[in-house]
């Protein structure tokens, strides 16, 4: 299956915590971050996501958010450090590349927040992903 989501990151699964209906599923990245996942008990079990299990971490880029600068007192859980590679710009939005340890991130945010933030390649910035917002997959 091929998908359009740009941002798929391999890793392996480090803890599995379940509730009624829903998991946290922490993971390990290939480039050494930690990720956290909310998804669907029922989606654990149906691809066997266990602690060991290798796993494609999925993210739309449009579900990405960039800071330039501290990131306390959020709730978002996934924090990634990384150096900006590439903007395309566009009339009103741009995507935006994000080198991690050991992977690559796109972002698309609006041209106005290009401009604020002064991004530019080589700026350092932290990729923002809510828990929720993460897919997995096996396979």
């Amino acid at each position: 299956m091929q998908l359009t989501i740009r941002n798929q990151i391999a890793g392996t699964v480090t803890a599995v915590t379940p509730d009624e209906v829903m998991a946290t599923v922490g993971v390990h990245l290939a480039g050494g971050q930690d990720i956290t996942a909310a998804v669907t008990l029922e989606g654990v079990h149906e691809l066997g996501i266990e602690v060991g299990t290798a796993v494609h971490v999925l993210a739309k880029a449009t579900e990405v958010s960039l800071a330039t600068g501290p990131v306390d007192g959020l709730s978002i859980r996934n924090r990634l450090a990384g150096t900006l590679t590439e903007i395309v710009l566009g009339a009103a939005l741009a995507v935006v590349k994000v080198a991690v340890d050991g992977a690559e991130l796109t972002a698309v945010v609006t041209k106005e927040a290009v401009e604020e933030l002064g991004l530019t390649p080589g700026t350092g910035v932290t990729a923002l992903i809510k828990s929720t917002e993460i897919a997995l997959a096996t396979g």
